[in-house]
């Protein structure tokens, strides 16, 4: 078999040929300890020792193509092992757990009733006790149809993150004149069948009318 036959045929069974080559000073030092190392159990007759200049002196083209092979062979099925042993752990990389994705907010939808002509009962924590819907909080926007507020707390009702007040213009034009919603201020607001509370039921946030909505809901 010549030099360029065995040159093929260990390219040929070279599973490492399509990775990245290994470090050349390291295989250089790999080559040199595999060149200088003896490997022979035999003592030479001539009572000479060969040495590490002596003993690489006399070995031909041949020997020197196996050593360079052997070591690539070494350093590419070593990083191939690496890879395909990673590849096989049971300790499968995953990805970190998914970041929530974000929520609408909740929303409490009421609406202005219509506007009565009728004379308004003096607010009173019993009749106030009855609405299905009672919170104070913070008017963030008002607008031809709709009042939007951020609620601070719930006395009664679901709690939600946004309470909006949605009316057709004219009737919720009524509304914001009877409880005066202004942007940025906070009021008490009451609502029963999903209409807002007038006649002083709901109005901006005092020390009165928060005395009266503690009364009607003690908890």
């Amino acid at each position: 078999m010549t030099d360029d036959e065995l040159q093929q045929r260990l390219q040929a069974h070279d599973r490492a040929a399509s990775l990245p080559p290994a470090d050349p000073a390291w295989v250089a030092r790999l080559l040199e300890d595999a060149m200088s190392a003896d490997q022979s159990t035999e003592t030479p007759t001539d009572g000479s020792v060969e040495t590490r200049e002596s003993g690489t002196r006399h070995r031909s083209p041949l020997t020197w193509l196996v050593a360079a092979a052997a070591a690539a062979l070494i350093a590419g099925v070593g990083v191939f092992g690496l890879l395909n042993n990673d590849r096989e752990s049971s300790e499968v990389p995953s990805a970190g757990p998914n970041a929530p994705a974000s929520t609408a907010p909740s929303i409490t939808v009421l609406a202005a009733g219509a506007p009565t002509q009728g004379r308004c009962m003096v607010p009173n924590a019993d009749l106030l006790a009855n609405a299905q819907v009672a919170f104070s909080g913070s008017v963030d926007q008002v607008a031809d149809d709709v009042v939007t507020l951020t609620p601070d707390r719930f006395y009664a009702g679901e709690v939600t993150d946004v309470v909006e007040v949605r009316s057709a213009p004219a009737m919720l034009q009524a509304l914001v004149g009877a409880v005066d919603f202004q942007p940025g201020q906070r009021y008490l607001v009451a609502a029963n069948d999903g209409e807002v509370m007038v006649c002083g039921f709901s109005g901006p946030f005092a020390d009165g009318l928060e005395s009266l909505y503690v009364a009607a809901f003690p908890g």
